[in-house]
């Protein structure tokens, strides 16, 4: 569960504030607050809200101070530190069959670089949180993907876009790398990105079109783990609160994200007009 004590400690030492002085700022006891610490009592819902929000609203960011820690922890070779946000907790094991299908490689366990593209794509959801994950790469077999033409077939199909050609040899031929993989690096697509790739699939723009208007809206690299051996080399570090707050300022820090690269996508689109081949040149 959430490093609550911990916490409380940072933000505390970090304020210059007294025991008696922190439960004043959140509305508690020093009694309560002390069985907070002691884990003598447990901390309500509302209560996780409010201290998570003071901390935000005092300048404190605890996640990003965590990020940090854990990176300097993790400076070993072959160790990652990664985030999963979801919309609710994650329960039992870290499974592959929990995912959705139609994602952008199938079924699989999805993480990201960014904690903050992590939590942007959760804070909409009234419970989500994150998850701060140590991924141990050693003896895992894995391939790289950036923003080309490979990667934004390889996404259609698994987002069940290419029916049309679902004999073509290229296709087989991409997909078929695949095999015996652990995980892959990818560029994240988002809803909005596989809006672009689809105008591709639907023959609207070349993939040189689609290409440089994917690479406007970069939006950092996830990790998809599609194997149990991989799965079974993240290790859990922190399950990490989300405060409203918090949120907010992430989908503030979205919606300006989103803004910005609509204009980009724009100008890449006019300015690649023509170039490059249609998806029916490509595969028929």
């Amino acid at each position: 569960m959430y490093q609550l004590a911990q916490d409380i400690e940072i933000v505390r030492e970090l304020l210059e504030l007294t025991t008696e002085e922190m439960a004043k700022e959140i509305g508690v006891s020093r009694i309560t607050l002390n069985n907070w610490l002691t884990g003598k009592r447990k901390i309500s819902e509302l209560n996780l809200e409010v201290f998570y929000n003071f901390a935000f609203r005092s300048g404190i960011r605890l996640n990003k101070i965590k990020e940090q820690l854990y990176k300097e922890e993790l400076s070993e070779k072959q160790h990652v530190l990664l985030f999963h946000g979801a919309k609710n907790i994650i329960e039992g094991p870290i499974s592959v069959e929990k995912s959705r299908k139609n994602n952008d490689f199938g079924q699989g366990f999805y993480c990201g670089e960014s904690l903050e593209q992590s939590a942007m794509f959760v804070s909409a959801f009234s419970n989500s949180s994150l998850y701060m994950l140590d991924f141990n790469r050693e003896g895992l077999n894995y391939k790289k993907y950036n923003v080309d033409r490979e990667w934004m077939l390889t996404i259609a199909y698994y987002r069940d876009r290419l029916e049309e050609f679902a004999n073509s040899e290229i296709i087989a031929e991409l997909i078929g790398k695949n095999k015996d993989i652990d995980y892959f690096i990818a560029p994240i697509a988002d809803n909005r990105m596989f809006e672009i790739i689809d105008s591709f699939i639907e023959g609207e723009i070349t993939d040189v079109q689609c290409q440089h208007c994917l690479s406007a809206t970069n939006l950092g690299n996830q990790y998809v783990f599609v194997s149990q051996k991989a799965i079974n080399q993240i290790r859990v570090l922190e399950h990490c609160f989300l405060a409203q707050e918090e949120k907010e300022y992430y989908l503030k820090s979205r919606k300006e994200f989103v803004e910005i690269n609509r204009d980009k996508v724009k100008i890449a689109r006019r300015q690649y007009r023509g170039k490059g081949k249609y998806i029916e040149e490509i595969l028929q």
